[in-house]
């Protein structure tokens, strides 16, 4: 099984936001807003089956999606 990297929006040491695979060193892109960053980085997770953390600017998790495997898939 392929092992999908979660993403992560969180705010850029030198201002802006940026897109960040799980366990990346380096950011994925920087975006000057959080829109455009959960933008990207939605995108990305849907494309690779991944969930999509966004992170305040304090770093607490403020919302998470999750665009893979869902153990309870809704009904209908």
């Amino acid at each position: 099984m392929i092992s999908l990297a979660n993403q992560h929006v969180t705010p850029h040491k030198d201002g802006g936001w940026q897109v960040k695979g799980a366990g990346n060193s380096k950011a994925t892109s920087r975006h000057d807003t959080q829109k455009d960053a959960i933008d990207a980085a939605r995108g990305i997770a849907k494309n690779q089956g991944s969930e999509l953390f966004i992170h305040r600017p304090n770093g607490q998790i403020r919302d998470r999606d999750s665009y893979g495997n869902d153990p309870y898939p809704p009904k209908g």
